[in-house]
């Protein structure tokens, strides 16, 4: 027997965790001094009262989770004598993960006969939440840890996603994204477009001016990079902007016709922080990212 985790800021809801049987770890963020976390500080997450609180000025950070945090989470399965997977989002991204770390050796000493296994995503928000949903259907088919890593080391860089970020303040002050320059915030209507790379890195590959026009340069990535993507689900995340959703939406099915599986979620308050509303972006399976 093993439990599988997910973590919030792979925009995996309460949701999801019933239909998969998981157990989630919740990515704190604080706002006015008070740390909040996803589903635990509250049931459902109210992304249009989160983002129009980002509109009028305010701005979330982030904090990372200690090895007690983890603790708190994984022993009391080890105690009932199960195994762990956890799939989460990208380690590059966070210090989270030294904690995890050590807080995994010493769980393994304490339990020497129990496994704890990862799974990086290499990514966050709704790239994790692509490749976390389809796991969670491995894991509800009785799929075992190693079946479900042998899968992630092939599908996981093959999961892509593309997006654009519409108010270029919130990604200057986070400082997470490779090759993002702060100068644009001065130069009216560009909008970054951003990827993960394979090393689990939000890095900016290109600009255009304006919604429409940062669309279409999404759609084209997905264009050149996609892989019988009419196959596998395609995640549309976006942050509070749902107007945007539904011209990207357009697109996606003038191109790839009727029967693609489009999934519409909000982006996680977390990572939601970092992008800032008006965000949008798609999550496909491709040659590579």
């Amino acid at each position: 027997m093993y439990t599988l985790f997910f973590d919030s800021d792979s925009d995996i809801t309460p949701i999801e965790l019933e239909r998969y049987g998981a157990k989630l770890i919740s990515m704190p963020y604080v706002v006015d001094g008070e740390e909040v976390y996803p589903y635990v500080s509250f049931r459902q997450f109210k992304d249009k009262e989160f983002y129009e609180m980002l509109r009028k000025g305010v701005l979330p950070t982030t904090c990372a989770l200690s090895s007690e945090d983890y603790r708190a989470y994984f022993e009391p399965e080890l105690e009932k004598g199960n195994d762990i997977l956890y799939v989460h989002f990208s380690r590059a991204m966070s210090a989270s993960f030294q904690a995890a770390d050590a807080c995994i050796a010493e769980l393994l000493k304490k339990y020497p006969g129990r496994r704890i296994e990862l799974i990086d995503t290499k990514g966050i928000t709704i790239v994790s939440y692509n490749i976390a949903t389809l796991i969670g259907e491995l894991y509800k088919d009785g799929k075992s840890i190693d079946e479900i890593k042998a899968w992630a080391d092939v599908n996981v860089d093959k999961t892509a996603v593309y997006f654009y970020a519409d108010n270029l303040k919130f990604f200057a002050k986070s400082g997470r994204v490779t090759g993002f320059k702060a100068f644009m915030g001065g130069m009216i209507g560009v909008k970054p477009i951003i990827y993960m790379s394979a090393e689990g890195k939000m890095v900016s590959i290109g600009s255009a001016i304006g919604r429409r026009k940062a669309l279409d340069k999404v759609m084209s990535y997905v264009i050149e990079l996609q892989e019988d993507i009419n196959k596998y689900q395609v995640i549309i995340g976006h942050c509070d902007a749902l107007p945007l959703v539904e011209e990207l939406k357009g697109l996606l099915i003038a191109q790839f016709g009727n029967d693609l599986d489009i999934k519409v979620i909000p982006v996680n308050p977390t990572a939601g922080s970092h992008c800032g509303p008006d965000t949008v972006g798609v999550s496909f399976h491709a040659k590579h990212r």
